[in-house]
């Protein structure tokens, strides 16, 4: 064996080994292949209902607006339900959605709003599969086989890209779109019989599980508190708002080459797709020269330059290679940000995080499908590509301090926070809200390092779920402040301490190094008394 195919099977194939992620990454790669099969059929079918650049592009933001619209709830699901189940009933979802299509088809009752809504619908399907599995995979792999185990669910993504489309080419081809969506109907149920089979391991808790509503808050709390996951927020939505008029406008740009048809639609798909296979199982040696900002730097330059090469090829053999090499740009700039992303998120919020993480992906891809396929309609498809690529490269020097590597990752791994909690009165585990505070005595000569301190301490506290926190001086003793901060109830108070982390207790120990008191700092908890008088 050569080296580098040593290099390969021993990093980036790795993950495989498992055979808990191999059974999960071909239900994976099922399921993507309904996505990419749909979309392709419906697109296609699009435009033969109806030859609008807007109506074309619409395709796009109907598929990707369930995920910007629905995220979030699906994420918050996926953090306090079963994920066995959850990922299976996703797949039930989508494949009835085929049938429904599939039916509507053959009896020659779809027209281009029923067809828009039925993709919305099949949306969902991805919009609620997509969170549960994102927070799956970092259960079943080890932590330094994350990175590898993400490229190979973007291998997934992007064999399904190359075979998807393909399969749908030579249906719609030979059968028409109505075998597409039967296909991918038997795919998806066949995904949920695979997943079904997974015996997840059970999470013991102590505790009952969350509430809907106060899982959403919090994992949008956790969010706004995160300063790295808002870079990566940004970073991911403007790249694909930009990327996204390529990949809505390719019918119109194969449907006016030479000979275009599903065939060269089809082989266009298909060169994206497979650069992209090549770039993920090479991105772990690329690590060692790139970081995570020269990837997403180079792969925003890349997929914009060659973006304008395949508009205005005059031949196929010209921007079929172009699209190749942009596929290698996507991925690597999509892996790159995926990884920031989950790198930056414990597990107790990660399905939250990564929702909210993919809304802002689709978000930038649904807005960018409308505006570009506006731009398209009014100035020609040559226009809004060349037009999103120039973007791409404004925003790139714009954002180019909000740095994607955040320094050192975080260590999420749980811990335990080593505090008693034995209160002396009688209240209900929903009682609240819940106060506590905590009375620290420093040296004033290192008040402004303690400031600081205890500014991380703000944002990691209401990264846990607090409801609010203030730091206070004593106005008679020097150095003596007065920590406070307001849990939901008593309930969500445990569950905040059993979401401590490595890095939380890390944080601790350097609040505690500022204080000279004889006994350790003063803790005391206030339960809201709901009695009327």
């Amino acid at each position: 064996m050569s080296a580098p195919t040593a290099a390969i099977d021993s990093g980036a194939l790795a993950p495989l080994r498992e055979p808990v992620f191999r059974m999960l990454w071909s239900a994976w790669l099922a399921a993507n292949l309904t996505m990419w099969m749909n979309d392709v059929a419906a697109a296609w079918l699009m435009t033969q209902l109806s030859g609008s650049a807007v109506w074309v592009a619409l395709v796009s933001t109907a598929s990707t607006m369930p995920v910007f619209v629905l995220g979030l709830a699906s994420g918050a699901l996926a953090d306090i339900v079963d994920r066995r189940r959850y990922f299976a009933g996703t797949q039930i979802w989508v494949a009835a959605n085929a049938l429904a299509l599939a039916v509507l088809s053959l009896t020659g009752l779809l027209n281009a709003p029923l067809l828009l809504a039925l993709t919305f619908a099949n949306g969902i399907g991805l919009a609620m599969r997509w969170p549960v599995f994102a927070a799956i995979v970092p259960e079943i792999v080890s932590r330094p086989q994350l990175p590898a185990a993400l490229a190979l669910n973007g291998v997934a993504m992007n064999l399904s890209r190359v075979v998807g489309p393909m399969l749908a080419g030579v249906l719609l081809a030979g059968l028409g779109s109505p075998a597409v969506f039967v296909l991918n109907a038997v795919l998806a149920a066949g995904a949920s019989v695979v997943i079904l089979r997974w015996r997840a391991p059970h999470r013991d808790s102590a505790l009952p599980g969350e509430r809907f509503l106060a899982a959403v808050r919090i994992g949008v709390q956790h969010v706004r508190q995160s300063p790295r996951i808002r870079v990566v927020l940004l970073r991911v939505a403007l790249f694909f708002f930009q990327a996204s008029a390529l990949s809505a406008l390719l019918p119109l740009v194969a449907k006016r080459m030479h000979a275009g048809g599903p065939g060269q639609f089809t082989a266009m798909l298909a060169c994206m797709g497979g650069g992209a296979i090549v770039a993920a199982l090479s991105l772990s040696r690329w690590r060692h020269h790139l970081g995570r900002d020269g990837f997403v730097a180079a792969g925003t330059v890349i997929h914009a330059a060659l973006s304008c090469v395949v508009v205005f090829a005059p031949t196929p053999w010209l921007a079929l290679p172009a699209l190749v090499v942009i596929g290698m740009a996507w991925i690597s700039t999509a892996n790159t940000l995926t990884v920031a992303a989950q790198m930056a998120l414990p597990n107790w919020v990660r399905a939250r995080g990564m929702s909210i993480y993919q809304m802002a992906l689709m978000g930038g891809s649904a807005a960018g499908s409308i505006a570009w396929g506006q731009v398209a309609g009014a100035a020609g498809v040559s226009a809004a590509v060349a037009g999103a690529a120039v973007l791409g490269l404004v925003l790139l020097a714009l954002l180019r301090r909000l740095s994607v590597e955040g320094g050192e990752d975080e260590d999420h791994t749980p811990a335990d926070p080593v505090i008693a909690v034995d209160p002396a009165i009688d209240f209900e585990p929903d009682d609240g809200p819940l106060m506590v505070t905590v009375e620290y005595q420093i040296d004033p000569q290192r008040a402004d390092e303690f400031a600081e301190v205890m500014q991380l301490t703000r944002r990691a506290r209401l990264r846990q779920g607090v409801l609010s926190w203030g730091l206070f001086r004593d106005t008679a003793v020097p150095g003596r402040y007065l920590e406070y901060f307001v849990d939901e109830s008593w309930i969500e108070h445990l569950r905040r301490l059993a979401r401590f982390t490595a890095s939380d207790v890390g944080l601790r120990e350097r609040r505690l190094s500022f204080h000279i008191g004889a006994e350790p700092p003063r803790v005391q908890r206030y339960l809201a008394d709901r009695r009327r008088p």
